[in-house]
C-alpha cells in the first residue's frame, strides 16, 4: 500500500482528501497544517509520495520543498493546490515538486498521480504545460545560462524524455519503447547528465525552454 504524508491548512480539506485516499487503498500516515509541522512528520514517517499545498500561512509549499532539499529527504512531493498562478507553478517545479494538480481533479485523476510519484513518475498535465512554456519563455533557462544544451541529446534520449515529461515511470518507459528498465535508466541519467539538471523534472523544463517538447 502506498503511503502518503496530507500538508494542507485546511482542516476539512486533510480529511477529506484522507477519506478519499483510504477508499483508494492509499495510506495517510501523516498530516500537518504548515511546512514547519510537516518536516518532523515527514521525517518520522519517510511517506513514498508528499501531497502540499502550496499557499499555507507562515511556512509555504515551495518552502518546504526547499526544507526537504536541504535535508537530503528525497521525497517525491505532489503539490495539490487550488492556484495555478504560472510563477507558482514554475516556481514549485524548480524548486523540486515531481507533479503538479489542482483540487478540482478527480479522485482517479488523484490516485494515478500518487501511483505515478510512487513509481518514480513524474506528472505535468497539459494545461500545467502550457503555463510553464509561458512562464519560461520570459524567464532564463532553468538550468542556468552556463548549462549544456539540450540539441546534444540523440534521438532515442529525447523520446525518452518525452515520456518523463507525460509521467512515465522508468518501467513504463521501457515497455512503450521496447527497452530494459536498466537501459531506460542509462538513458535518463545520460540526459540528465548532458542537460546538466538535477532531476527528472528539471530536465523537463531546459527541454521546454529550448523547445525540444513544445
Amino acid at each position: 500500500m502506498i503511503r502518503v504524508v496530507v500538508v494542507d491548512d485546511q482542516t476539512l480539506v486533510r480529511q477529506g482528501i484522507r477519506g478519499l485516499l483510504e477508499v483508494a487503498e492509499i495510506d495517510v500516515v501523516g498530516e500537518a497544517a504548515d511546512g514547519r509541522a510537516a518536516l518532523p512528520v515527514i521525517a518520522q514517517t519517510m511517506p513514498d509520495v508528499i501531497l502540499l499545498d502550496l499557499r499555507m500561512p507562515r511556512f509555504d509549499g515551495i518552502w518546504t520543498i526547499e526544507q526537504l532539499k536541504a535535508a537530503d529527504i528525497d521525497i517525491p512531493v505532489l503539490v495539490l493546490t487550488t492556484f495555478d498562478d504560472d510563477a507558482l507553478v514554475l516556481g514549485a517545479l524548480r524548486a523540486g515538486a515531481r507533479g503538479y494538480l489542482l483540487k478540482d481533479v478527480t479522485l482517479g485523476q488523484l490516485t494515478r498521480a500518487i501511483h505515478t510519484l510512487a513509481d518514480g513518475g513524474t506528472l505535468i498535465a497539459p494545461s500545467i504545460t502550457d503555463r510553464m512554456l509561458r512562464a519560461i519563455r520570459s524567464d532564463p533557462s532553468p538550468a542556468g545560462p552556463d548549462a549544456p544544451t539540450a540539441q546534444s541529446l540523440t534521438e532515442r534520449e529525447r523520446e525518452v524524455l518525452r515520456l518523463v515529461a507525460h509521467g512515465y515511470s522508468n518501467r513504463e518507459i521501457a515497455g512503450a519503447l521496447f527497452l530494459a528498465e536498466g537501459t531506460v535508466k542509462n538513458h535518463v541519467s545520460m540526459i540528465l547528465t548532458k542537460l546538466g539538471a538535477r532531476d527528472r523534472t528539471n530536465a523537463v523544463l531546459r527541454a521546454l525552454h529550448e523547445g525540444i517538447l513544445d
